[in-house]
């Protein structure tokens, strides 16, 4: 099974820019991010700017690697 990455976090990608990045079942996992705080907010501004149906998820287990989530949201329709 191959993960696909939606148009929207393709955008989400292009406007990020990431340097590192694992494409995951529902999203990508950004690692080695040094200023969490503004990292993760600035995340969430192109979220927004955007009106991409992604969310930004952190956790303490993903401090310890620096990193954060940008998964697709769950649509129900």
């Amino acid at each position: 099974m191959s993960s696909k990455i939606s148009a929207d976090l393709q955008a989400f990608i292009n406007k990020f820019e990431p340097s590192k990045f694992k494409v995951m079942p529902k999203g990508i996992e950004i690692r080695g991010i040094n200023d969490m705080h503004r990292n993760i907010t600035h995340a969430k501004e192109i979220i927004e700017m955007l009106e991409l149906n992604l969310e930004v998820s952190h956790n303490a287990e993903m401090l310890s690697y620096k990193g954060f989530e940008v998964n697709n949201l769950q649509i129900s329709l």
